[in-house]
């Protein structure tokens, strides 16, 4: 007698769609043919300079005692993290990444049958991590392609158990300022998780912007979610971490794998923790990289998203699809979004400013 498995999984689970990232040199250059030392990739929100000497010298340093097991506690990063941070010990959860802690936040917090409130065209493992756990996904509608905040503020009720905000947001990289997450703070009950992803915080510059570890004490349902895949260029090693209430720090350490991350891994982001030298050229790079694409951009007429991110999102109409396949032809790795409901828009990473040359000539000549 067969047997459907899928019939087996919890529903969450049978009705997810699962993560499709963007995709790699190797493939574009086995499906189509091409060098790839000839491809650019501009597609999954890289840091395009390499990663720091500093950090080769610790993963080379660290490869000497890999038949040990990491430190699960991840002591020297923590500290690392604690020194700079300036917050506690136990407010520091360490994730394969910060999806793992996006993840970890609920299994922990969110039962079957409660409600997760995100916005629209908001990260897509938002909705993957609630379905997940049996959540109910509420959907805000987006304004001008951003969290509206007072919109989410007024969905909240007995039934919710988390909150996403993401600042800026992956696919559009709007932000919103620190005057409207304290309003929408100070309307959210205490016993609602609010979960700050700050991924990108790094390229965001202005008094404006809200430090989400700095309103914490106020709002001690805050919860910080950062990584060191972006800006600090370590995102073939995976690892992120939350700053949250020591109770609640300690809640997600009891859900969390041991050794979720590896022991070149935490090496790495120690030393890159260390070098902010190159944080700041980074940060330059995407500063000028962004200000190369936006002028192409503005040049050829195409309409494109503001963005504090090190990606911009374009609006190329209904040729979107038609556009990358045609970019692909041509060496260039952008990323499509039609899977957020923006079928008609691009996503280009800032890459060296060789490589957006590349795309720049890559799309005049697809124009």
């Amino acid at each position: 007698m067969s047997v459907d498995y899928a019939q087996l999984a919890v529903p969450g689970v049978r009705q997810l769609q699962p993560y499709v990232p963007g995709k790699p040199i190797e493939e574009v250059a086995r499906e189509l043919g091409l060098a790839p030392e000839s491809i650019v990739k501009l597609a999954s929100n890289e840091n395009p300079l390499g990663p720091s000497p500093k950090v080769l010298k610790a993963i080379a340093n660290a490869q000497s005692d890999l038949t040990r097991y990491p430190d699960s506690n991840g002591f020297n990063l923590k500290s690392a993290l604690c020194a700079h941070l300036n917050v506690a010990f136990d407010q520091i959860t360490l994730g394969n990444g910060s999806n793992d802690v996006l993840d970890l936040l609920a299994r922990a917090f969110v039962a079957p049958g409660s409600e997760v409130v995100f916005s629209q065209y908001a990260f897509i493992v938002y909705p993957i991590v609630t379905q997940a756990v049996g959540g109910k996904a509420v959907v805000v509608p987006a304004r001008e392609w951003g969290h509206d905040l007072d919109a989410m503020a007024k969905v909240v009720n007995e039934k919710t158990a988390m909150v996403f905000l993401a600042n800026p947001n992956n696919p559009t990289g709007t932000c919103f300022s620190r005057r409207e997450l304290v309003k929408f703070l100070e309307q959210v009950p205490k016993r609602v998780i609010v979960v700050l992803d700050e991924a990108y915080f790094e390229y965001v510059g202005g008094e404006d912007y809200p430090n989400g570890l700095l309103l914490q004490q106020g709002f001690p349902n805050l919860v910080v979610c950062r990584t060191f895949s972006k800006a600090y260029g370590l995102a073939g090693l995976r690892v992120g971490y939350s700053v949250a209430s020591p109770v609640i720090t300690d809640l997600l350490n009891r859900v969390r794998q041991p050794f979720n991350v590896n022991s070149i891994a935490l090496a790495a982001s120690e030393a890159a923790l260390e070098d902010q030298a190159y944080l700041a050229k980074a940060c330059q790079i995407n500063h000028e990289g962004m200000m190369q694409i936006t002028s192409a951009f503005n040049a050829l007429g195409i309409s494109y998203i503001p963005s504090k991110g090190n990606f911009i999102t374009a609006d190329f109409g209904e040729n979107a699809g038609s556009i990358n396949q045609q970019l692909l032809q041509r060496g260039v790795i952008v990323r499509p979004v039609a899977n957020y409901g923006m079928a008609h828009h691009l996503r280009i990473s800032i890459g060296l400013p060789e490589e957006n040359e590349q795309f720049i000539e890559a799309l005049k000549q697809t124009l």
